[in-house]
């Protein structure tokens, strides 16, 4: 195998949320793209990673971005992985719009980007993730809805020996938010998110599985978050998690609408306006390393 048929990628993470990139404007996109992901997003085999993202032309904005978990399901969003995507475009000449559109599965988004140097070298961006999916339907969750939102909000449940109470959102992708005792366990206990994670994850109250987001409030203002992410396992941080506690934590009365998200890979701004619109997000997007595959 020459050098020219090696697959060019880049290392990037947001929050320690770290996906492999592989830009399709520079080099033909990879023919299995989910049989890839699996394959290099091994922690002990491959690269690795929370899965692989490919960044494509489109007719719809400034990128596309095309996203797959590390066992190798496409997913509709992520909004870490959105970010390194805007902070990939600037960088390497594609666009410098500002703000960028990006086009993902879940919609086209708005992506505000702050850089510094010249060239510009972007440090945060600020990502309007759309508003938040509050239907049962549109989840999906087959729980039913007992707001007067109309979204499922701290629905108890029974999982295991474990009782919990759930409030399921979609920010283009699924959601289902867990608020545990505020004099629990900081960060939040592995038996909680590794054993009560997975079996959410795949149970039948969500068709599609779901990201389950394990939530201590600390103030009203200040939560903390460990995620465990459908296809991935427990990830380091979750932009659409985080978006999620921030609407659940509106609905469920326990945070005010500008919140800090503390996470184990690093803090996210968020903010759900009172207009009920879109949720806003805001925080890094680092580079690591670039490389080729397989290698030489």
């Amino acid at each position: 195998m020459t050098l020219r048929t090696m697959l060019q990628f880049t290392k990037m993470h947001g929050a320690g949320n770290d996906y492999i990139y592989v830009d399709c404007f520079a080099q033909t996109a990879p023919a299995d793209p989910a049989a890839l992901a699996r394959v290099m997003s091994d922690r002990h085999f491959g690269v690795g990673g929370d899965g692989l993202i490919l960044i494509e032309p489109t007719q719809r904005g400034d990128a596309r971005m095309r996203m797959f978990n590390a066992d190798g399901s496409e997913a509709e969003m992520c909004g870490n992985g959105v970010r390194c995507v805007a902070k990939y475009v600037v960088e390497h000449g594609i666009s410098q719009n500002n703000p960028l559109r990006v086009k993902t599965g879940a919609g086209v988004l708005s992506l505000e980007w702050h850089a510094t140097g010249n060239p510009p070298r972007v440090q945060t961006v600020r990502v309007d993730m759309g508003p938040p999916i509050l239907q049962p339907e549109r989840v999906p969750t087959t729980l039913p809805s007992n707001h007067p939102s109309g979204a499922v909000v701290s629905e108890p449940l029974t999982v295991g020996e474990v009782e919990v109470a759930v409030t399921c959102i979609s920010m283009g992708n699924p959601h289902c938010v867990i608020f545990v005792d505020e004099d629990a366990h900081l960060p939040l206990p592995d038996e909680l998110v590794l054993g009560v994670g997975p079996i959410i994850e795949t149970s039948e109250w969500f068709p599609n599985r779901v990201n389950v987001e394990f939530v201590q409030v600390i103030s009203r203002g200040e939560v903390w978050q460990r995620t465990w992410e459908r296809g991935s396992g427990e990830t380091l941080a979750c932009g659409t998690g985080a978006c999620a506690v921030c609407v659940a934590g509106v609905l469920t009365g326990r945070t005010d609408r500008e919140i800090t998200n503390h996470l184990l890979g690093g803090d996210l701004q968020l903010a759900y306006p009172a207009d009920g619109g879109s949720v806003y997000m805001t925080g890094p997007a680092v580079e690591v390393f670039t490389g080729v595959w397989p290698p030489a």
